[in-house]
């Protein structure tokens, strides 16, 4: 049984890949498809489902910046967008009763509906913002931050739906910050290898447990270590060796929602109807990041990113269950609700860039005019080559030019710490996002011959490369890949060089070791190659 589990997960999955969908669309449909045929879930699926999202929640705690909690456009907008919502839904579910005919006019189960309804999937949006390498841009922060603030009134709501408060023991788990100088040293002494990989379980399900034990929502816990480690000098590798296996924990989540039950015609369109509610969400957020003076690109992003519905809406309605507060049929209607808008919210975004490349001068009109004061750019002056992404391979590459080029090469940095960093170290760098076709079309783009795209997501590549098409950029551009197959995909879209940096290091570590061979071989053949 668990081999056919498998199969049918890997076939979803790789069908909806061919069809240009993410493969967590194939997952869904998978686990609705094995619950039609009367397939017991395996032992073992829902601890499966909840170890892939307290990893999830640690990799975010490990890239999450507390500092962007703090700004009024992530907890204003998130609890405004909340209040507004639940107040919009829960006056219309009022007064037109076919919307929850369910609730037979009863306010309170119309407000639970609606408030289960208000949150955006964590899981959906972290998928979606790691696929587009997108976590460090100003609207991934902005998208993450709203999550983060979502889950926190979802701790509220537990709180008050389950009656139980935190134990006097929650006041002290502030202190775990203290601890940071012994997860530094626990991490340096565990090397590169499985023990690695071996402690980051252990400090993520440890922060789930002393959460759990203390009354307070385990996830959180892990989201909290995470961010105690975030910053550690070990903690991007922690982040990488973590990521396949909690992609493939969180297969078994969106299989296991297929399994909340079997819908009805009647229910399908109960869950459709909300769906179609998605735009007003949208719209919602956009108008709030907008009010709080974001330009109108990172609005856009972000609240595309957030339209969706989220796991958590299966909770609150489970707790409603539990307490006889709401039907078993609704439960049905929200899981149907919620996989559906994970189906519509990760294609729409996986279009995100082109759209708004398309309807870009109608878009900037919703923006404040102060915005752009806000956010404005840098620009490189007299750069002959812009580097994109200063991870190790564009570091290589800055470090390679710049004592020939001086103050014509630049790279181009989205996070801001690595930026000001550089900066410090007295490194020719712009804080920008390659992906937003307003950065290229302000950029005084005369001098650069060539844009070298030495970025890990071949997708975001991909925009980048649609964007200087888009915005008439004249030079070349260089990018680099992993595999044939993306080296293929890169030049037809445009780039004039690709590197396959697996086959090239070959040749640069023979060039390296030029000096120490026998002088008869022709050495400065050898270095020049």
């Amino acid at each position: 049984m668990d081999f056919l589990w498998i199969c049918v997960a890997f076939a979803f999955g790789f069908g909806a890949r061919q069809l240009g969908l993410p493969p967590l669309v194939g997952y869904l449909l998978a686990g609705f498809g094995l619950n039609a045929f009367s397939i017991e879930p395996f032992a073992g699926i829902t601890e499966l489902a909840d170890l892939g999202i307290t990893l999830m929640l640690f990799t975010i705690g490990l890239k999450l910046n507390l500092r962007n909690l703090a700004r009024p456009e992530v907890w204003g907008g998130t609890t405004v967008h909340s209040s507004i919502w639940c107040l919009l839904l829960a006056i219309g579910g009022f007064l037109m009763v076919w919307l929850f005919p369910f609730a037979e006019g009863n306010w309170i189960l119309i407000l639970l509906v609606s408030f289960a309804f208000s949150f955006s999937s964590t899981v959906c949006v972290m998928k979606t913002l790691e696929d587009s390498a997108e976590l460090k841009s100003r609207h991934g922060d902005l998208s993450i931050g709203v999550l983060v603030i979502q889950d926190i009134l979802a701790v509220l709501f537990l709180v008050f739906a389950t009656g139980k408060t935190p134990s006097y023991w929650a006041l002290a788990l502030p202190l775990l910050i203290l601890a940071r100088p012994l997860f530094a040293k626990l991490l340096t002494r565990c090397g590169h290898g499985e023990l690695l990989v071996l402690v980051g379980f252990f400090i993520a399900l440890g922060g789930y447990e002393l959460f759990h034990i203390t009354d307070v929502k385990g996830d959180l816990g892990a989201l909290i270590l995470g961010m105690v480690v975030a910053g550690l000098p070990k903690s991007t590798e922690l982040y990488k060796s973590l990521m396949s296996l909690k992609d493939l924990f969180l297969v078994g989540f969106f299989l296991n929602i297929g399994f909340s039950a079997l819908p009805t015609w009647e229910l399908l369109g109960w869950a459709i109807l909300m769906v179609a509610l998605l735009p007003l969400k949208f719209a919602m957020f956009f108008g709030l990041f907008i009010a709080f003076k974001l330009r109108a690109r990172t609005a856009f992003l972000s609240a595309l990113a957030l339209a969706n519905f989220s796991e958590f809406g299966l909770i609150v309605a489970s707790q409603g269950v539990d307490k006889g507060w709401l039907p078993e049929s609704q439960l049905v209607m929200i899981a149907l609700a919620v996989s559906i808008s994970f189906v519509t919210s990760s294609f729409i975004y996986r279009r995100a860039h082109s759209l708004y490349a398309k309807y870009k001068h109608f878009i900037c009109k919703f923006e404040r005019s102060s915005a752009k004061s806000l956010h404005g750019y840098q620009q490189p002056y007299g750069a002959e080559v812009l580097i994109c992404g200063m991870g190790r391979v564009g570091t290589g590459a800055y470090k390679a030019l710049q004592p020939h080029m001086h103050e014509k090469v630049w790279c181009v940095e989205i996070d801001p710490e690595r930026a000001q960093a550089l900066q410090e170290k007295g490194r020719n760098v712009v804080l920008g996002d390659a992906d937003d076709i307003d950065f290229w079309e302000q950029l005084d783009a005369g001098d650069v011959q060539l844009v070298m795209l030495a970025i890990p997501s071949i997708r975001e590549m991909k925009n980048i490369i649609f964007q200087l098409r888009e915005s008439k950029f004249k030079g070349r551009i260089a990018a680099v890949a992993r595999y044939d197959d993306e080296r293929k995909e890169l030049l037809k879209l445009g780039a004039d060089v690709v590197f396959n940096y697996y086959a090239e290091v070959g040749a640069g570590f023979a060039a390296e070791c030029a000096h120490l061979i026998d002088s008869d071989v022709k050495l400065e053949r050898l270095a020049a190659q």
